[in-house]
């Protein structure tokens, strides 16, 4: 779909309704913006949803401790780790 669009003296452009609905844009949609020469292409991102960045998080902690099992360190090696490197930050 092609439209024909003019910018206004602020540099603002209004993408028209029927591509807006084909996008499923509303306000507050975020655009990555990309120019170059004559041409500026609008891509829509989504941002993840709570859910998607709860289930990340769930997915990265899972790798986290299974490749720790590996390499055999335990809770106790982390927390030790964490308060020397404390110790040496306060004593610097």
């Amino acid at each position: 779909m092609i439209e024909t669009i003019k910018m206004s003296s602020k540099g603002q452009v209004v993408i028209p309704q029927d591509i807006r609905e084909e996008i499923h844009a509303k306000e507050g949609t975020i655009f990555a913006v990309l120019g170059g020469k004559d041409t500026i292409i609008l891509k829509r991102i989504g941002l993840p949803s709570k859910e998607e960045l709860i289930n990340e998080f769930k997915r990265i902690a899972k790798e986290g401790s299974k490749r720790s099992r590996e390499l055999g360190i335990r809770e106790s090696d982390v927390s030790n780790i964490i308060h020397k490197i404390r110790r040496l930050k306060r004593n610097r």
